[in-house]
């Protein structure tokens, strides 16, 4: 082999990990709860299931998101840890004027139905996620999810991860805000 070639055989591995150090080093500082969606701008997706079973507020349907002000929808499941630690938020959210609608995703009807009298229930409506085809369909990568719907059933915002004290307040209520009142 000639030596110019093993010379850059044995300096490829440096490029390549000078590359892969650049691509990372790109990427620090960046927030992890934002995940771009194909349907932000978008109207939801069709979908009409019940309510959680052997729970007594309605589920809801694609009809239940336009017209009505702006919906919080919140995809949660009671074996979810990050959706314990973001229910206080949603339970503070719960006394502003806005709708939240529970997508309980891939629970067990008493699951979700203990989880919420464990922690409260701050949704207007709920509905069970059993086969996950509504969660796919609204491009949900995990629990816990939040969007916001404007009025004309249009998701102006999503964001992945649990809610805490700061992207509730600096993220979540200002989304709500601008959904509210449209430029």
């Amino acid at each position: 082999m000639k030596p110019s070639v093993r010379i850059g055989l044995a300096v490829l591995p440096l490029v390549v990990l000078a590359a892969l150090l650049g691509v990372f080093a790109s990427q620090m500082g960046r927030s992890t709860s934002f995940v771009p969606s194909a349907l932000i701008d978008k109207p939801v997706p069709q979908f009409d299931l019940a309510s959680v079973e052997g729970h007594t507020q309605p589920g809801f349907a694609t009809a239940d998101l336009a017209g009505n002000g702006v919906v919080v929808v919140n995809v949660f499941a009671s074996w979810c840890v990050p959706c314990r630690a973001e229910h206080p938020f949603l339970m503070e959210l719960a006394d502003e004027p806005v709708e939240i609608f529970g997508l309980n995703y891939d629970d067990p009807a008493e699951n979700a139905r203990a989880f919420l009298a464990e922690l409260g229930n701050p949704y207007d409506r709920i509905r069970a996620g059993r086969d996950r085809r509504v969660g796919i369909e609204w491009g949900v990568y995990g629990v816990p999810e939040t969007f916001v719907v404007d009025n004309e059933g249009i998701i102006r915002f999503k964001h992945v991860g649990p809610l805490d004290q700061e992207s509730y307040e600096n993220v979540l209520l200002p989304a709500i805000t601008a959904a509210q009142n449209p430029a």
